[in-house]
């Protein structure tokens, strides 16, 4: 049998139970950074990367900056803010001669607005975010046009919210800033109040 070289280990205790004591050890280790980000996490202390609506300027770097593919940034719509226009400046292209449907009419290079009749001359218009590449076309139209309506924002459920935002930091008018967890969305309309973060 060879003769025991380990110094870390104390006189009379065997081989398996210091295997034992380390490897309970490793589990509590474990179990107190798993609290303490659940801790975190409910305090509120945790943060995440957000576009804000007001200083968006529609670049298009959402759509090309951000490491997934297509983006993380989506197109949302605050639909009481909406004038559910015949003439949309979200949905249809500037200067169109016909307010239907038809492709060539449409702003969006990925069909991602869909246009539903509700009464002459009313229609709604609801983001297909599964197509949508945040892009801000749509935004950009809407704002200039129209009630602005449509505006962008990092959806939680798909960003991987990297520690340095690859869209932050390509973005001219520094719309991207950290809020917390908790409450991660900057809305418009109804839905903004009582519910930004600070």
């Amino acid at each position: 049998m060879k003769p025991d070289t380990n110094e870390t280990r104390q006189p009379g205790v065997s081989r398996r139970d210091f295997v034992k004591r380390c490897a309970a050890g490793a589990v509590a280790a474990a179990a107190a950074t798993a609290v303490a980000a659940a801790a975190r996490r409910a305090s509120g202390d945790d943060t995440v990367w957000q576009l804000d609506p007001e200083k968006c300027t529609q670049c298009g770097r959402c759509a090309t900056a951000c490491v997934l593919k297509p983006s993380a940034v989506k197109c949302v719509h605050a639909y009481d803010v909406c004038g559910y226009c015949d003439l949309c400046g979200g949905f249809h292209q500037p200067n169109v001669r016909v307010t239907d449907t038809a492709a060539e009419n449409q702003l969006c290079p990925t069909d991602a607005i869909k246009r539903t009749f509700i009464e002459d001359p009313y229609y709604e218009y609801t983001i297909l975010e599964d197509r949508c590449i945040g892009c801000g076309k749509c935004v950009k139209g809407c704002t200039s046009f129209g009630n602005g309506s449509l505006y962008l924002q990092v959806r939680h459920d798909r960003c991987v919210n990297c520690n340095a935002c690859a869209i932050a930091r390509e973005c001219p008018a520094r719309a991207f800033r950290r809020v917390p967890a908790s409450r991660p969305y900057i809305l418009k309309g109804e839905q903004a109040k009582g519910n930004q973060p600070n």
